[in-house]
């Protein structure tokens, strides 16, 4: 073995291996029971990102353990097609090389260059979870848009349509003028504004003021004007009509009467009933007057007006706008209406207004509220059956941890809207509707008539529908040019992985699947839509368990930002990176110069020296060690470094191990812990009780817990005392080691077989490594590779309750010890010097008698004697109390530091006095007596005596100390 642990000589190699062996494929006509994880399918544009690696790092370990315990483990593994992020990255790459946009080139020739894009360049994260360890089973490999699966996605539109669950309808959406297309709740992110504001927005080369309330008059009929006020004074231009609220006393009698617009003469009808008009409008087409906010506005009976759509899809004014403005940018065109209100003195004034402005997240674009026929599924019944599948307490049938966020599931559920699934994009899947034009239809345009569309599986089937819809008629069929929202296809990831709407072996093996496991931030988005899909679609939930990951921030959570310069990839922690290189990365992203310079000085207080190469065990074991902050994650590189470190001790521990077992050495059938020395049978207690931990803390999904238990008994009981208080067994020959020398061979190499498989789910590469060169039982055939073999089970033989407490009062006594030697001066701590333990009952004397070994090798000292309570104590040294029955007495060389004694023994007392007289207020509260059971009141009486002759212990203490003090001034 090499002397020093080395990440990428260990991590290397194993992945490979492990994938061709077969190990990670799930069998679906296995015996054992299934346990599933479906990996929530990354863009097929994306490279792995610290968040991936949470992900990764989470599910991995589960999925092993999983393996490992018995199951027949399955982890899919897909990609989704991404439909806006992968649209904009191949746009970009067309404009970059060829100074072509898609509309050049026309749809058919854009999603070619789509699919030749990806089969070259996406993919990439997937081979990035390889040098992550994820055991996933890549037989099973899909991607949103390959054929099965975009089958399934149009088998499940037709018949969701089928049972009236999809529809078409004019409403309100977030429109992006740069993508043009609708875009989902998701991607909008929200810029609060408190007062007037200037803002960057794409195409246009000043910024755009934002947070201004802009009043203008409505000249009336009759000679007199009425005041609105608006924030988008620009769509002014499509007004339809004015609403008053029924308390404006200023307005309330134009009720009825009509305005005039100012630059197309439209009569606009003016409404005070307490409607605005239609939600669906918004204020956008409905003009309302100063003083109220538009949800002061009831919705009541619905008002026949029409709706006037004012813009192109890429944010112009079209002609229905008027011809003093068609043409013009939006925000131009914004400009342009305020001077024209000024030129007719129609402009009142503009004051602040806090507002909150939608952006779309992908290109920064001001998202605009756009009126647009759209396709939606109806969620109202669906979101019932999955709100009741979280929150029926009588038949729960999906468990959501951490369980407060069940709230969050109630509260969206509760107020769910109908899901517009429409998006006006070409890569992504073809909705599956077509539009039949009659010969002798009036209107030509596609979608005129709502009751012309057909929604089929193919062409021919659309063609068979309109034929029986429009029996004897002449017609034409075109597909809708739109295709369906990314969230739909994501929303049956876990049917159609699984071969759905097939019945397939992999169906009923494996769903519904076990467990989902995913940011909260997308527990609606996502989660939500698969249950409701699955429910319908599946005939059942998709998964029994929702784990919700944190998210993660950097150490001073702050989100992670590339202006920041605190974005950690994931691979740079794994191979490690210098601050140049890291410098390197931002110059080659898009930060403008100011940003730059910011994110570098970031980079540069934050990673001074880079980022050391970890490894991806010790990334994984950091990452999933967090977890315990169920909200956010504030990621500390040191933390990571902290753990490579720790892989180091790990790889010693095997080279100490490997070194005292021989080259000849056999492994035995069994363990009888009862004939071997009380250190052996020590270790394999508390390995049981690691074990079991390990095992209950997995169940019920405390993963911290978990890897903080393995760390424990790894760290603080192996390698700190058991690897240190054999050592004396082989460090000669003497005949007296012979039989505990072999018990500790034989245990050591337990432990480490049992430790390694125990630790193998967190940190799979060290953990082969080092299994495939313990030595193998005898007469057992053993598994190819850790990955197979069988996760630790609980011995119940090993456990010794008596055993442990023993030693936890030799760990006591030598932490103590090494206490006093701390406090000495930095020369004469390392020297061996004589202790003595002074024991107040003859059971603790026996015992710290048949540990003096132990003592000695773990404390360093040149001799312990122990003491009875008669015994005087010794002079010349530093005192510790224990408990209430032990103190130790470790030998100075030089005189005493009286204050610096006197100081520690008066806190000590001072600490314990408090503690007593807290416990002793509890006791005395009145009904104290009647309410706490009596097992409490036993354990507080017997911790309340405990106190009192712990403090007695001290006074004792002190007193030999003052004893000391004078005999020292004595002799002087």
């Amino acid at each position: 073995m090499a002397k020093q642990y080395s990440p990428s000589a260990v991590e290397n190699s194993w992945y490979a291996w492990w994938e061709k062996s077969g190990f990670f494929v799930a069998d679906s006509s296995s015996s054992k029971p299934p346990f599933v994880i479906v990996l929530p399918p990354p863009n097929v544009t994306g490279a792995l990102h610290i968040g991936h690696a949470l992900t990764s790092a989470i599910q991995d370990t589960i999925i092993r353990w999983r393996r490992m315990s018995g199951y027949n483990a399955l982890w899919v593994p897909g990609m989704d097609h991404a439909g806006i992020a992968t649209q904009v990255v191949v746009e970009k790459k067309l404009m970059r090389e060829r100074k072509l946009t898609r509309h050049d080139i026309g749809r058919e020739n854009f999603v070619s260059e789509v699919w030749n894009w990806k089969n070259e360049h996406g993919g990439t994260i997937l081979k990035q979870q390889r040098r992550m360890g994820a055991s996933l089973d890549w037989s099973r490999e899909c991607f949103t848009m390959d054929e099965r699966r975009s089958w399934a996605v149009t088998e499940a539109f037709v018949r969701l349509y089928k049972e009236g669950l999809i529809y078409r309808d004019l409403r309100l959406v977030n429109w992006d003028c740069v993508l043009r297309t609708a875009i989902s709740d998701i991607e909008v992110d929200y810029e609060d504004i408190k007062v007037r504001t200037l803002l960057k927005v794409p195409g246009y080369e000043k910024p755009v003021e934002f947070g201004v309330l802009t009043s203008f008059a409505y000249p009336i009929e009759g000679g007199e004007e009425i005041v609105v006020a608006t924030t988008r004074v620009e769509t002014m231009l499509g007004d339809t009509a004015i609403a008053v609220h029924p308390d404006d006393e200023r307005y309330t009698r134009f009720h009825g009467k009509f305005a005039i617009h100012p630059f197309n003469g439209r009569k606009l009808p003016i409404i005070c009933d307490a409607i605005l008009v239609d939600k669906n409008f918004g204020t956008g087409a409905v003009k309302i007057t100063p003083a109220h906010d538009p949800n002061d506005f009831e919705v009541g009976k619905r008002h026949n007006l029409e709706f006037i759509n004012i813009f192109t899809d890429d944010g112009k004014i079209n002609s229905n706008g008027g011809p003093e403005f068609a043409g013009m940018p939006r925000f131009k065109a914004r400009e342009a209406v305020v001077a024209a209100l000024h030129k007719k003195g129609l402009y009142k004034d503009a004051k602040d207004n806090e507002m909150r402005l939608g952006l779309c997240s992908r290109t920064k674009d001001v998202v605009e509220p756009l009126i647009k026929p759209q396709w939606y599924v109806s969620c109202s019944g669906i979101a019932k059956e999955a709100l009741d599948a979280v929150m029926d307490d009588e038949n729960r049938k999906i468990e959501i941890i951490p369980k407060q966020y069940a709230a969050d599931w109630k509260r969206w559920l509760e107020n769910i809207r109908d899901w517009c699934v429409s998006r006006q994009l070409w890569w992504g899947h073809r909705i599956p509707a077509w539009y039949v034009t009659l010969e002798d239809d009036k209107m030509k345009e596609l979608g005129a008539y709502t009751d012309h569309w057909v929604v089929a599986r193919n062409e021919e089937e659309a063609q068979i529908e309109a034929s029986r819809m429009f029996r004897g008629k002449n017609f034409q069929i075109s597909q809708d040019p739109d295709v369906l929202d990314t969230w739909f296809s994501s929303g049956l990831f876990p049917l159609t992985v699984l071969g759905w709407p097939d019945d397939t072996q992999d169906l009923k093996a494996f769903y519904p699947t076990s467990v989902l496991e995913t940011g909260h931030d997308i527990l609606f988005f996502w989660v939500a839509r698969m249950v409701m899909l699955g429910i319908k679609l599946g005939g059942d939930v998709p998964f029994r368990k929702v784990y919700l990951h944190p998210m993660i921030r950097d150490a001073h959570g702050r989100k992670m930002s590339k202006s920041l310069g605190n974005v950690i990839d994931p691979l740079e922690v794994i191979n490690g990176i210098s601050l140049e290189g890291l410098h390197k990365r931002l110059e080659e992203g898009n930060l403008d110069p100011s940003e730059l310079v910011v994110a570098r000085e970031g980079q540069v207080k934050d990673f001074p020296n880079g980022i050391a190469e970890c490894g991806a065990d010790a990334l994984r074991f950091a990452l999933v060690t967090y977890t315990a902050q169920s909200d956010r994650i504030n990621l500390d590189i040191q933390r990571v470094v902290g753990y490579r470190q720790w892989c180091n001790k790990l790889w010693n521990a095997i080279r100490f191990a490997m070194s005292k077992l021989g080259d000849d050495y056999t492994p035995p059938m069994e363990i009888v812990p009862d004939v071997m020395p009380f250190t052996c049978q020590w270790i394999l207690s508390v390995l049981n009780k690691a074990i079991s931990k390990t095992v209950s803390s997995m169940d019920s999904y405390e993963f911290a817990d978990a890897a903080s238990t393995v760390y424990s008994w790894w760290q603080f009981q192996l390698c700190d005392v058991f690897i240190e208080v054999v050592k004396p067994f082989f460090s000669s020959n003497d005949p007296k080691f012979a039989s505990a020398r072999r018990f500790a061979q034989d245990t050591l190499w337990v432990c480490l077989d049992n430790g390694l498989r125990l630790l193998h789910p967190f940190m799979p590469f060290v953990t082969e490594e080092l299994w495939q060169r313990l030595p193998p039982a005898r007469d057992c055939a053993r598994k190819e590779s850790i990955v197979i073999s069988d996760y630790p089970s609980v011995v119940q033989c090993w456990t010794n309750e008596r055993v442990e407490y023993e030693m936890d009062l030799m760990e006591s006594t030598v932490k103590s010890l090494r206490s006093l030697r701390s406090l000495m001066p930095a020369k004469e701590r390392h020297e061996r010097r004589p202790a003595y333990v002074l024991c107040r009952t003859d059971a603790i004397a026996e015992i710290i008698n048949s540990y003096e070994l132990e003592i000695l090798t773990l404390a360093t000292l040149s001799s312990l004697k122990v003491l009875n309570e008669g015994d005087d104590a010794p002079i010349g040294c530093a005192v510790s109390v224990v408990n209430e029955s032990l103190s130790v007495y470790l030998k100075l060389q030089g005189a005493l530091n009286a204050e610096a004694e006197r100081e520690k023994l008066r806190k000590k007392m001072e600490e314990i006095r408090k503690q007593q007289e807290h416990l002793t207020q509890i006791m005395s509260a009145s009904g104290y007596q009647e309410k706490v059971p009596a097992r409490i009141h036993e354990e507080n009486v017997a911790k309340l005596s405990s106190l009192m002759q712990e403090l007695l212990s001290f006074e004792q203490a002190s007193q030999h100390l003052e004893r000391d003090i004078a005999a020292e001034q004595e002799s002087h």
